[in-house]
């Protein structure tokens, strides 16, 4: 009863230190630059554990707190339901120029500080012959679009925006999809307040992704808004339910260009595209896994329009890819993304290495003119299995200056660290800590368990390769490790089945071929986890206990060759 009473005090402690390792709290405004009469909206999420809301205090020295709200969700996330409050709060600035939303408590964590331009005597909307209704009205619609005369194929920003002076309880509104092209909402609605010739509106900016399919000519159909306004005093007298209202936006029409004869393929349309190395390795080792990681900001596109981030192929050294991490957003009316995407390199050999820097050609629509954004090379030494400290890259490119005619920026060892979720001295600690606690969890209860017997594997006579393999394997098992932490479960699998000699052709194969019952029970894991009827988290738990040490194979027995001749002798 003692060690029951231990074991659940342990596991309590586990999942107290694990929620505060891996919780997470972010913070987002709805736009980056406003007009001196215009609210925004601050946006934090605190993921992983429930907490109090943010202490606003902070702010009030330069922003007014108009509203403030709060709500919890339960969603899916990496290894089962994750818990995830959002704290929304507006707020109207009270000075111009280049404000800072300083770092708020969360939950005894600290938010990034943000910035937000506030211009002073912000322009009124367009003149009156660009709107459906007369200066004054009380609703009114304004249609905006970042390029007028875009590329075929270009990824257009189209920005609705819906202007109300009364208060509005109810409506629809509508953008219709013009003939020729593709329009896809993005994001949720923006609400924000304007002063208008001294009136107060209310505005509901919409976003939409607009992408021409062909070239000409292309009518953009008119925005439409239908709803109702709040009863007033007179209305709630007379019984009335309020006014309907009714708003039309102007109509528009782009031309569409078509794509140059010049152009590199596959046409890539966009303003600009900058690549950096957010890490690299010092050097490489043989069996062991080291991360190279790119990111790739491109203004004009989103994650869908883009190729996949891939390095080209390395000459004795494996590429494992992580998915690949979008941040999609959109920024002075138009869309941007930014893609985040890491490498492991598991080399095979040692010596030099020459790892060839990612290139994407494209077609830049403000210039009019082919361009190509490629990374540097970097030049690895790869050390063997025991052998001295890997050597700093070869300076045959310098990671801190640009390359040439290419506009790629090389992140800094700084920038990296400042990238890591760990890179808060508390939070690595409790992270270690958590580590070394479930390490003792583990080994006690594997001395309560007590090793099962298990019965010694013969190798098939004359089966020297395999036995070559398995001492082969041993040394790679800090490779192994890092792909069970790192890599997809396609991939951990994959790996696998390649460890047995001859490789395992499917899961089942696998299976049946290990010896170890622990480490077939931890593919059954795999194999549920990959299916998404397992505990992803669970899975790699499992994977790390039974492979750490090296599978256990049963004997394959081989079919000796029958001495009858073939039914049908070969032909030739």
């Amino acid at each position: 009863m003692s060690r029951l009473l231990v074991k659940l005090g342990l596991c309590l402690a586990l999942m107290g230190f694990s929620a505060g390792a891996f919780a997470q709290v972010r913070a987002w405004l709805d736009r980056d630059r406003i007009n001196a009469d215009e609210s925004i909206v601050l946006s934090i999420q605190l993921e992983g554990v429930a907490g109090s809301g943010p202490n606003y205090g902070p702010l009030l020295g330069d922003f007014k707190l108009v509203a403030s709200n709060a709500g919890t969700s339960l969603e899916p996330g990496r290894g089962g339901m994750v818990m995830r409050t959002l704290f929304l709060a507006s707020l109207r600035p009270l000075r111009s120029g280049l404000l800072t939303i300083p770092s708020l408590q969360v939950n005894g964590m600290s938010t990034r500080p943000l910035s937000v331009m506030v211009v002073a005597n912000a322009p009124e909307p367009p003149p009156p012959q660009q709107q459906p209704v007369a200066t004054g009205a009380d609703v009114f619609m304004e249609t905006l679009v970042d390029d007028d005369s875009p590329y075929v194929q270009q990824a257009v920003g189209l920005t609705v925006r819906l202007y109300s002076a009364l208060t509005l309880v109810g409506g629809k509104l509508d953008q219709p999809t013009p003939q020729g092209a593709s329009l896809t909402r993005v994001g949720d609605d923006n609400q924000y307040d304007r002063d208008i010739s001294g009136r107060r509106y209310t505005i509901v900016e919409r976003r939409f992704l607009l992408v021409p399919e062909r070239s000409g000519p292309m009518a953009l159909p008119q925005a439409q808004f239908d709803g109702r306004s709040a009863p007033g005093l007179f209305d709630q007298l007379t019984g009335s339910g309020g006014d309907d209202q009714h708003a039309r936006s102007r109509p528009r029409t782009l031309n569409v260009l078509a794509a140059p004869a010049n152009a590199p393929q596959p046409w890539l349309p966009l303003r600009s595209v900058t690549m950096r190395y957010r890490s690299t390795p010092q050097g490489l080792r043989v069996g062991s896994a080291a991360a190279v990681v790119v990111e790739a900001t491109i203004d004009g596109a989103n994650a869908a329009q883009l190729p996949e981030l891939l390095l080209p192929p390395i000459d004795g050294v494996q590429v494992f890819p992580e998915p690949v991490q979008a941040d999609e957003g959109f920024n002075e009316g138009r869309p941007r993304v930014r893609l985040t995407r890491k490498f492991s390199l598991v080399p095979s050999r040692p010596g030099p290495v020459r790892v060839d820097g990612l290139r994407l050609d494209w077609w830049d629509v403000v210039g009019g003119a082919a361009r190509s954004t490629t990374l540097p090379a970097l030049n690895l030494t790869v050390t063997g299995v025991g052998g001295a400290a890997a050597a700093a890259p070869t300076p045959g490119v310098p990671l801190a200056a640009d390359a040439a005619n290419t506009g790629a920026a090389i992140g800094t060892g700084a920038t990296a660290a400042s990238a890591s979720p760990f890179g808060n001295a508390a939070w690595a600690g409790a992270a270690l800590l958590f580590a070394v606690l479930w390490l003792i969890t583990l080994f006690w209860a594997l001395h309560l368990r007590g090793q099962p017997s298990r019965a010694p594997v013969v190798a098939a006579p004359g089966n020297a390769p395999a036995a070559a393999g398995s001492r082969s394997l041993a040394l790679n098992l800090p490779a192994l490790k890092q792909l069970i932490d790192v890599g997809d479960f396609e991939q951990i699998a994959t790996v696998l089945r390649s460890l047995a000699r001859p490789p395992a052709a499917d899961d089942d194969e696998l299976v049946e071929r290990l010896a170890d019952p622990e480490q077939r029970e931890a593919v059954q894991a795999l194999r549920r986890a990959r299916w998404g009827g397992g505990d992803g988290v669970a899975a790699r738990n499992q994977l790390r206990a039974a492979f750490a040490r090296a599978p256990q194979w049963r004997e394959v027995a081989v079919e000796a060759p029958s001495p009858l001749p073939p039914l049908y002798p070969p032909r030739g």
